[in-house]
């Protein structure tokens, strides 16, 4: 008889993170957490979503934990992307202008996106941290104007998602596609076997 599968939960209401969970095969189930997710001051872009990653893994863990035993609490994991111009995080936009103007800000540059994943367990918190570097071609007013009315910025950081219809936008990319996505799959993976879950328990679909 096969062993049951080793659920995790994602503490996110991102369904590009279930989605990608589901490409290496881990079942899960989703809590979202409350979160205020906000940069401090003087706090770097790298330490900002490495705290943010762990304190939504921690904070779902402890409302999850407390209707179990400790030992058979599930695994949490949480994740936070920042996409980083000039020093600069670039949120979700909050309207048609502010879209536009982050467009065309990364139009024709180079910028980072970070995104740190954190799995809290009962043998502790761990945290790792995904670093890309995406090209952009330039963009013209038209197109940009275009995009947002397709609807895909509005709830993206950066005003665009790599995996729809920005892909036609990015030139090169450095680093990890996953990450860029919202869930770096290699770090992700790398916590789930430290933790003794393992990838590949179910196909791609979930099923």
């Amino acid at each position: 008889m096969s062993a049951a599968p080793a659920y995790v939960i994602l503490a996110s209401a991102s369904p590009r993170r279930s989605a990608l969970l589901h490409q290496i095969g881990v079942p899960h189930r989703v809590v979202a957490p409350g979160l205020e997710e906000r940069r401090a001051p003087g706090e770097s872009v790298a330490a900002c979503v490495r705290r943010l990653a762990c304190a939504k893994a921690q904070q779902v863990w402890e409302r999850t934990a407390r209707a179990a035993p400790m030992p058979d609490a599930l695994p949490v994991l949480g994740a936070d992307t920042a996409v980083v111009l000039d020093d600069e995080m670039l949120g979700k936009p909050q309207d048609r202008a502010a879209a536009l103007a982050m467009l065309a800000r990364l139009s024709g540059r180079s910028h980072r996106v970070l995104s740190a994943v954190a799995l809290r367990s009962a043998g502790g918190l761990a945290v790792r941290l995904s670093a890309s570097e995406v090209q952009m071609r330039a963009l013209g007013a038209r197109e940009c104007d275009a995009y947002w009315e397709s609807g895909e910025p509005r709830d993206k950081a950066g005003s665009y998602a790599i995996q729809g219809y920005a892909a036609v936008f990015i030139a090169a990319l450095r680093g990890s596609y996953s990450g860029v996505m919202g869930l770096p799959l290699f770090e992700t993976a790398a916590l789930l076997a430290e933790a003794g879950v393992p990838c590949w328990q179910v196909g791609p679909s979930g099923a």
